[in-house]
């Protein structure tokens, strides 16, 4: 018998779960947790709010200065994903976030590109804006 498996669809899983994960992290307030889903590299990069940062380290360093308590974390859900796998090593993901927090609902969209490296998909952009 030969199993023939859609790579397509392995990988759609895989980038779920990696979304999945992070969301998790993030609401037990575990920023670096949240980053595993990021490749650990100074080519990442990131912008939100028209500012852009560079490296796994400036990015790691830019949540946890704006995170820097569970009340500004709130709880993260991400909704209405679209995941495109590219080729075997790349893919893209549209999606919506927010955080549900005591004084307010920051909510908006984010779109991500991602390589399959030998550890895994990893998030290597992202672009993040706000409502």
């Amino acid at each position: 018998i030969i199993l023939q498996v859609d790579s397509h669809t392995q990988s759609t899983k895989e980038i779920e779960s990696i979304l999945i994960s992070q969301a998790a992290a993030w609401n037990r307030g575990d920023i670096e947790g949240y980053m595993q889903g990021y490749w650990k590299s100074d080519s990442l990069l990131f912008t939100s709010g028209g500012k852009i940062h560079r490296g796994w380290k400036a990015t790691f360093e830019k949540y946890k200065k704006s995170y820097n308590t569970k009340e500004k974390m709130g709880t993260l859900n991400f909704s209405q994903l679209e995941i495109i796998v590219l080729s075997p090593e790349s893919a893209w993901v549209f999606g919506h976030w927010e955080l549900q927090r005591d004084k307010d609902n920051p909510k908006g969209v984010f779109t991500l590109v991602l390589r399959k490296f030998t550890d895994g998909w990893k998030i290597i952009h992202d672009h993040t804006s706000k409502e």
